[in-house]
């Protein structure tokens, strides 16, 4: 694996938390924007165990990201990661991401409703780079 390249795309993530994720419903894209956290390349993204995209991902686990465009102009890097999601209830992730500002959607962090959606990455591409070509990470082992 391209360490280097890897290396940028952790900083990029790393440094933006709000990002699209990507879904499948109906056989067509279905995108909204999320926060995400991340554990090297694989994110984490919290959501409400009963909503629409917990039922598209049970149906096509198969999910895109993008993160880190910054909106100043056209050469902005970002990172498109494409993986598997999986719903993640683990109380030990629920505790370490909790926020404040998830009381709005959420009774706590033992709320059965809080969960996660973890994306294992498949491959990870950094695009825009001082507006150069996509750089890709195969990471599927």
């Amino acid at each position: 694996m391209n360490e280097e390249l890897k290396d940028k795309m952790l900083k990029i993530i790393s440094n933006h938390k709000t990002g699209i994720l990507s879904s499948v419903e109906n056989n067509k894209p279905h995108s909204r924007y999320m926060t995400f956290y991340n554990d090297d390349l694989t994110l984490y993204t919290p959501t409400k165990l009963d909503t629409e995209k917990v039922n598209e991902i049970k149906k096509n686990p198969s999910v895109a990201v993008l993160l880190g465009y910054e909106m100043n102009g056209q050469t902005d890097a970002y990172v498109e990661i494409t993986g598997i999601s999986t719903i993640n209830d683990s109380q030990t992730l629920k505790n370490k991401y909790w926020e404040g500002t998830f009381n709005k959607w959420f009774e706590g962090p033992e709320d059965p409703n809080y969960v996660f959606l973890e994306i294992q990455p498949q491959t990870a591409r950094i695009l825009n780079i001082n507006g150069g070509p996509a750089q890709e990470l195969n990471i599927e082992s």
